[in-house]
């Protein structure tokens, strides 16, 4: 499986910074990422912190190694 090329914290950090940018398109060329990606993370991480997220994560790896 492929993984990603950033990290949680990279990934609150740029969804912050997107809140703050008047053009978000100035912010998907400063790190890099398509406009898809941005809309998916906030879909998915929407109105959490970095703790809120690593927990999100650990339960999800709890759960895959019950199943």
């Amino acid at each position: 499986m492929k993984t990603g090329r950033f990290s949680d914290g990279q990934i609150m950090g740029i969804l912050k910074h997107a809140e703050c940018v008047l053009l978000i398109s100035e912010s998907f060329r400063e790190h890099g990422m398509s406009s898809a990606s941005f809309h998916k993370w906030r879909g998915k991480f929407g109105g959490m912190d970095t703790s809120m997220v690593s927990q999100m994560r650990a339960m999800a790896d709890e759960n895959r190694h019950l199943k």
